[in-house]
């Protein structure tokens, strides 16, 4: 059963994300960036107030996604993105990602915050930040 409303455009759109902001993470890594783009669906708080589909999640601006702004993100979703999307819209989650809202790829270390979030954790480049259950409800 989906967590999130969809159709199956917004199925591969999911999937040229989590491809494109995260293919270098390997297939764990793509299913985090899944996790963060519904929790954002989800969310309805803080800088995602009014985001009811998974399109108004990936074309948000400002506050959005990097990778829309790049040729990679506009190829065709391949079969394997596609499942994975199907994953994350059906509800798994996946430790650090599972209540993330944010996520980024520094240089060195996890910063503690991150625009007054905190680091909830690291997989291989990105990590990932976390509202606090009582500002962000639904995404616990």
């Amino acid at each position: 059963m989906a967590v999130v409303a969809h159709n199956e455009e917004d199925v591969k759109l999911l999937a040229r994300l989590m491809r494109a902001e995260a293919e270098g993470d390997g297939r764990l890594g793509m299913l985090m960036v899944g996790n963060v783009g519904v929790n954002r669906v989800r969310a309805d708080c803080l800088d995602f107030q009014g985001l009811r589909t998974i399109r108004q999640m990936v074309f948000q601006s400002p506050g959005g996604f990097e990778a829309v702004q790049k040729g990679y993100f506009y190829q065709a979703a391949r079969e394997l993105d596609i499942q994975l999307a199907r994953q994350v819209i059906r509800g798994w989650r996946y430790h650090p990602a599972t209540n993330a809202l944010w996520f980024f790829k520094p240089e060195g270390d996890c910063p503690p915050q991150w625009f007054n979030q905190w680091n909830v954790g690291r997989y291989k480049s990105h990590c990932f930040y976390a509202p606090l259950p009582s500002d962000c409800p639904r995404v616990y």
